[in-house]
C-alpha cells in the first residue's frame, strides 16, 4: 500500500513539473498587468529586463516601444525605468539592422532611433538620484552607444559613467550594478577605469559581506570565472582578514594554498606576480620557515617565469644555501649561470656557476651544458684554446650520449678549426647580452613566450618574439630576427617571429634573440625552457 502511495505522488510530481516547464511564455497584456502591479522600480525593471529579453529575441522592437508608451499611461511613476528600457531597445535595435543589414530602416530610421535613444537616456539622468541603480545603468548604455559611434561624445560620457560610480557605491548595500559596468569597461578594453569600479564593487561588497568563507567563495569564483582582476582584489581582502584572526599555524597553509593557486602553470591561468606577493608575505609573517624544499623552489621558478630575474637569482642562491643535497642543485646553478651572464651581464660569476658544474664526476644535461656554455663564453672572448679544450671536454664527458648537445659542440669546434667566426646570431647575441656599450638594452622593448615551459622528450612548443620598435611615422618598420643558442630541431630565418620546436634531450635549454631594423637593434631577450 505504501508503495503504491509512492508511485502516485511521484506521478504527481512528474506531472506538475512538466506543466511547469511547458508553459507558455507570458503575453503582454499578463506581462503589463504584472509590471504596473510591481511594488517598486527595482521589481519592474527586473520584469521589464525579461519582456525586453523576449521581444528583441524575436526582434519585435517597434512592438515593444508600443509596449511601454501603453505602460507610461497606466502608471507614471514608471516613467524613468520605461524610458531607459525604450533607450536600450532602441540601441539592440540598431545594432539588429546592421547585424541583418537591413540598410533601408538602418538609414530611413536610424536617425530617429538613436535620437530616442539619447534623449531618453538624458532624461533618465536627470530625474534619477545617485543611489539609484537606474542612473549608472543609463549613463553605461550612453557611453556604449557613443564609444560604438566614436563620436565626440565618447570621452565625456565616460568620464561622466565613472565620476557617478563611486557617490553610487557609497550610497548602496546593492553593488552589483558596479560589476556590469566594469566587466563592460574590461569587454570594451577600458582596462584601467574597469580597475577603478571593480576596486568600488570589491570595497562595497567586502563592507556588506565580511565572513572569511564568503569572501573567499567569491574570490574562487572569479578566478575560476577567469576573472584574475576581481580574484585577486578580493583575495586581498580576504588574506587581511585572515592575518587579523587565525593563529599562524592555521594562517600559514592557507596563505602557501593561495600563492599555490596562482603560480606559473603551463595552460592554466596564472599570475606569477600575484603569487610573488602572496609568497613575500608568508616570508614576513614566518621568515624563511615556511619554505621547505619544494616551496622554495617553486618560489624561485615562478620568479623566473614572471621574468624577475634579479629577484630570482637571490631566491634560488637561497635555495643553494639551505638544500644542498636537493635533486634540483645542478639546474639551479647552471640557470645561476645562465641568468648572471645573459641577463645580469656578470661573465665572472657565471663561469663560477659553470665550472662549479663543468667540474663534476657525475654527467648529466647539466654538466654538459655548462661544459658547451664555458666554450662559448671562451669562443667569444677569442680565447680559442680554452674554448677548444671545454668543447672537447664536452665530447669526452658525453659519449654516445647528449647527441644534441655533441652536435653544437662540433659546429663550434669546426669554426675553430676553419678558422672561420662564432655563429652570426650566437656573435650578436653574445655582444648585446654581454658588452658594456649595449648596456642600454634591458629586455623592455622585447618579449619571448614560449606556448609552454615545462616539456616532455619530444614534445612541441611554439616560441614567439613580440618586439617594441620606436615609432617610425608612416614607414613600415622591417625586423630581422636573430634566434641563436638552442633552438632543438627549429630552424627559424631572419624573417620568423615565432617558430616550432620540440627537443631529443633533457635538461634546462636556453634560447636567445636579437631584433634588428635597418637602424639598428631594438633589444635582446633570452628565455629558458625545462625538459624531462
Amino acid at each position: 500500500m505504501r508503495k503504491s502511495k509512492i508511485l502516485v505522488l511521484i506521478s504527481v510530481f512528474i506531472l506538475m513539473n512538466s506543466l511547469v516547464f511547458t508553459q507558455e511564455p507570458k503575453k503582454p497584456d499578463e506581462l503589463a498587468l504584472e509590471i504596473v502591479a510591481s511594488q517598486d522600480n527595482q521589481q519592474a525593471f527586473s520584469l521589464l529586463k525579461g519582456a525586453n529579453e523576449a521581444f528583441s529575441k524575436e526582434g519585435k522592437f517597434n512592438e515593444f516601444s508600443d509596449f511601454l508608451k501603453n505602460l507610461s499611461l497606466k502608471k507614471k511613476s514608471l516613467e524613468p525605468v520605461l524610458r531607459y528600457f525604450s533607450s536600450l531597445s532602441r540601441y539592440q535595435q540598431l545594432k539588429y539592422l546592421e547585424e541583418k543589414q537591413a540598410w533601408d530602416e538602418y538609414f530611413n530610421k536610424g536617425n530617429d532611433y538613436r535620437q530616442d535613444l539619447t534623449s531618453g537616456l538624458d532624461e533618465v539622468i536627470k530625474s534619477a538620484t545617485a543611489k539609484d541603480p537606474l542612473s549608472v545603468y543609463a549613463r553605461l548604455l550612453l557611453w556604449q552607444f557613443h564609444q560604438d559611434q566614436q563620436d565626440v561624445f565618447a570621452q565625456d560620457s565616460l568620464a561622466d559613467l565613472t565620476s557617478s560610480a563611486k557617490p553610487y557605491a557609497e550610497a548602496t548595500k546593492d553593488a552589483v550594478v558596479l560589476k556590469v559596468v566594469a566587466d563592460k569597461l574590461q569587454a570594451y578594453e577600458q582596462k584601467s577605469k574597469a580597475r577603478e569600479i571593480y576596486k568600488l564593487y570589491i570595497d562595497n561588497v567586502v563592507n556588506v559581506n565580511s565572513k572569511e568563507n564568503e569572501l573567499k567563495a567569491m574570490a574562487a569564483g572569479f578566478f575560476k570565472d577567469g576573472n584574475l582582476e576581481l580574484a585577486e582584489t578580493v583575495y586581498d581582502a580576504y588574506i587581511e582578514k585572515i592575518v587579523k584572526s587565525r593563529p599562524k599555524d592555521d594562517l600559514i597553509p592557507e596563505l602557501v594554498n593561495l600563492a599555490r593557486e596562482f603560480v606559473y602553470k603551463d595552460g592554466s591561468l596564472n599570475d606569477p606576480g600575484y603569487a610573488e606577493k602572496i609568497f613575500s608575505r608568508i616570508e614576513s609573517l614566518s621568515s624563511k620557515s615556511a619554505f621547505d624544499e619544494q616551496l622554495s623552489y617553486l618560489r624561485a621558478y615562478n620568479l623566473e617565469r614572471a621574468r624577475e630575474f634579479d629577484k630570482a637569482k637571490a631566491v634560488y642562491l637561497d635555495f643553494l644555501s639551505r638544500f644542498p643535497n636537493s635533486p634540483y642543485y645542478d639546474k639551479v646553478n647552471f640557470k645561476l649561470g645562465i641568468i648572471s651572464a645573459y641577463v645580469l651581464r656578470d661573465v665572472k660569476e657565471a663561469r663560477e656557476f659553470f665550472q662549479k658544474l663543468a667540474g663534476k664526476e657525475t654527467v648529466n644535461s647539466e654538466v654538459i651544458s655548462s661544459l658547451y656554455q664555458l666554450g662559448l663564453l671562451a669562443q667569444w672572448e677569442e680565447d680559442l684554446e680554452r674554448a677548444k679544450a671545454n668543447y672537447l671536454k664536452l665530447k669526452e664527458k658525453a659519449g654516445d650520449e647528449f647527441k644534441s648537445s655533441l652536435g653544437l659542440a662540433e659546429e663550434r669546434l669546426k669554426e675553430i678549426a676553419e678558422n672561420k667566426l662564432l655563429d652570426n646570431n650566437i656573435r650578436s647575441f653574445l655582444d648585446v647580452s654581454l658588452k658594456d656599450e649595449y648596456s642600454t638594452f634591458n629586455m623592455s622593448k622585447l618579449e619571448l613566450k614560449s606556448s609552454a615551459y615545462n616539456l616532455k622528450k619530444g614534445q612541441e612548443f611554439t616560441m614567439t618574439a613580440t618586439a617594441y620598435p620606436p615609432e617610425s611615422g608612416c614607414l613600415q618598420v622591417i625586423l630581422e630576427y636573430g634566434w641563436a643558442l638552442d633552438l632543438g630541431k627549429a630552424a627559424p630565418t631572419f624573417e620568423d617571429s615565432n617558430f616550432t620546436s620540440a627537443y631529443s634531450e633533457s635538461g634546462v635549454k636556453v634560447i636567445g634573440l636579437v631584433v634588428r631594423t635597418s637602424a639598428g637593434i631594438i633589444d635582446r631577450s633570452i628565455d629558458l625552457i625545462d625538459v624531462e
